[in-house]
């Protein structure tokens, strides 16, 4: 009996033993075999794990702002599902069909997926050429407005995909992202994937200094869309134990505008331009009628209440002067604040303290930090909300280091604006970096070529800084006639050939250079050109107002080798859409010496009042 069973086990056992062996063999047999891209599992993977608008599939995880894309935040009631009750918490629309197109070919090692949004024919706004394309309907899953808000022209038509979107996500929007391919110091990489042999400009070998790494995640616009929304919805602040008249304002703000009228007819406002068009105007009519800003007076010049009006940093300046001489918004009495503003100057706070060659900041962050606890200390309003209802307006790349710590609760209106060094969207405030030439003429030039008056279809020209323009440069300088794609032109007087190319492009490149921020999204819009912003983790300005997927281009890093077949891919139809909506939206990017409506002032004022107003409980 013992002597059968033993043979019995023995022959179990080789059963099991070959038939693991045989799995383990048809697995490598698909891992390796000669599918699409050679790996048929990454493969499959990589087009799960792709973020797509509907909610229950998006599993990423966005550390530091609060919100797991799946629905599933701990601090939030019912996640996601709870949006569709009031959705109208944010200037959020949705219920978009989109298409979703691998790139035709495999190219310098990067997997990439092109999302396009497609009119309600269901057709894409054109056809890449050589793309598998592939429609997946999410109009159902996606948050919708409370209403249906009248944001519509002939364009848009039945489907929430009235914007002519083009917003290309590739495999490295999975918060995962595939960080093998970070470049080294020196930048000599040609891919992505760090290729130790880069070369551009004919074969010319090309030095770039202080190449930053890819980021250890990436963020698609979309994905920055429902942090947003979660965020808003779903405020982390704790309501004070003694509301005051100020929090009681606040409160009663915030509710009129959730219930905003619906705005028809505003012959000022084109409803395309906004996530909601109506919750603006609400919002922009309560600041006008009850915002107050209390300036601290203290700090020493030069680096408080010296505002820098010219140059590439010239936006925390321009708002400083203008903040400063305001009568309308400021009041000498801390009491009756909604808002408390620190008027420091990033740019030289830098040139003063910073000790060249040094590679250090500590000491920048050590005065920013002891700033606010003599503040701290000297006043009561930081210490009843942690400095909630404070706020800085700063340009300088290194601002989101000098604003570490203590202040990481307040608002910080940022030009480098990247949610890798911590920038909180829905509390943070992504600043406009407009590259003022001329402080007595602020608007000079501005201005493009109408449509028919426009050769060229894509330019760049600019120094190869970090690490995706020589990547850019290595794939499109010298390939096609129609895309001018350079290093820094030859100085003229007045920059004039780089104003004249832009204002003769259809689309002008906005790469990242050592930061994610760059003027050339400003400039863009100036010389009405498009703007396609390559620039992963980038929060683009006045964020949580504008509906910037409605006359951008945003192209992730990966996807350069594709950048011609999406331009290609949008119809005419859609380009002068988004040509008539670029030129609209211009005003809101101009400083004024003496403050207009809904000029940058207005609006990025506004940008801190709205966050300020959704960082505040209702319960």
């Amino acid at each position: 009996m013992d002597r059968g069973f033993r043979f019995l086990c023995k022959a179990e056992t080789t059963r099991l033993v070959s038939f693991v062996g045989i799995t383990v063999a048809i697995v490598l047999m698909f891992q390796y075999s000669e599918l699409p891209s050679s790996k048929f599992l990454s493969t499959v993977t990589t087009k799960i794990s792709s973020f797509r608008m509907d909610t229950s599939s998006a599993n990423s995880k966005v550390e530091g702002n609060n919100m797991l894309l799946n629905g599933s935040n701990s601090n939030s009631k019912d996640a996601l599902q709870d949006n569709a009750v009031n959705p109208q918490g944010s200037l959020f629309q949705n219920g978009r069909d989109s298409i979703t197109a691998p790139a035709p070919e495999k190219a310098k090692g990067l997997d990439s997926v092109v999302n396009f949004t497609t009119r309600n024919d269901g057709s894409p706004m054109g056809s890449a050429q050589g793309m598998q394309i592939s429609l997946t309907s999410q109009g159902a899953a996606s948050p919708q407005p409370m209403v249906p808000l009248p944001n519509r022209t002939s364009l848009d038509s039945e489907t929430d995909s009235r914007s002519p979107v083009v917003s290309v996500i590739s495999a490295a929007t999975s918060v995962k992202s595939d960080t093998t391919g970070s470049v080294s110091k020196d930048g000599n990489s040609g891919s992505l994937h760090g290729s130790s042999n880069m070369t551009v400009n004919n074969g010319k070998p090309v030095s770039v200094k202080n190449a930053k790494r890819r980021p250890s995640k990436v963020v698609s616009i979309s994905e920055m869309n429902l942090l947003l929304q979660n965020n808003h919805a779903y405020s982390q602040q704790e309501k004070p134990a003694r509301s005051s008249a100020v929090d009681l304002e606040i409160l009663h703000a915030k509710s009129e505008i959730l219930n905003a009228p619906i705005t028809v007819n505003d012959s000022r406002l084109y409803p395309p331009l906004y996530r909601n068009v109506s919750m603006f105007r609400r919002s922009y009519e309560l600041m006008e009628k009850m915002l107050k800003v209390y300036i601290y007076p203290d700090g020493d010049r030069p680096i408080f209440h010296e505002p820098l009006l010219d140059g590439i940093y010239a936006s925390e300046g321009w708002f400083m002067k203008l903040m400063e001489a305001n009568k309308q918004f400021v009041t000498g009495d801390p009491e009756k604040a909604h808002l408390f503003y620190i008027p420091f100057s990033s740019r030289l706070l830098q040139q003063t303290l910073y000790v060249r060659n040094s590679h250090k900041r500590s000491n920048l962050i050590e005065y920013m930090k002891n700033f606010v606890s003599m503040i701290a200390g000297k006043y009561p309003f930081w210490n009843r909300t942690s400095g909630a209802d404070h706020f800085v307006v700063a340009c300088h790349d290194w601002a989101p280091a000098e604003t570490r710590g203590r202040m990481l609760s307040c608002i910080r209106a940022l030009c480098n604006a990247d949610i890798e060094v911590g920038f909180k969207i829905g509390k943070d405030v992504s600043l406009p970096e407009t590259y003022i030439r001329s402080s007595e003429n602020p608007v000079k030039n501005i201005g493009g070529n109408p449509p028919s008056q426009k050769p060229i279809l894509a330019f760049f020209a600019g120094g190869l800084h970090g690490y995706v323009r020589p990547i850019l440069l290595n794939h499109w300088e010298n390939k096609e006639p129609d895309m001018i794609i350079s290093e820094t032109l030859p100085h003229v007087r007045g920059n004039r050939n780089y104003i004249q190319f832009m204002k003769s492009s259809k689309f002008c490149i906005c790469a990242r250079g050592h930061e994610v921020n760059s003027p050339r999204v400003v400039e863009a819009i100036f010389h009405e050109c498009i703007p396609v912003i390559i620039s992963d983790n980038f929060i683009p300005p006045l964020f949580e107002i504008l509906n910037w997927e409605s006359f951008a281009v945003f192209v992730a890093e990966e996807d350069i080798p594709n950048l011609r077949n999406i331009l290609l891919s949008i119809s005419e139809e859609r380009y002068l859409e988004m040509h008539k909506r670029v030129k609209k939206v211009q005003e809101h990017f101009i400083w004024h010496a003496e403050p207009v409506k809904y000029d940058l002032f207005h609006m990025l004022l506004h940008s801190i009042w709205y966050n300020r107003l959704f960082q505040t409980n209702q319960t």
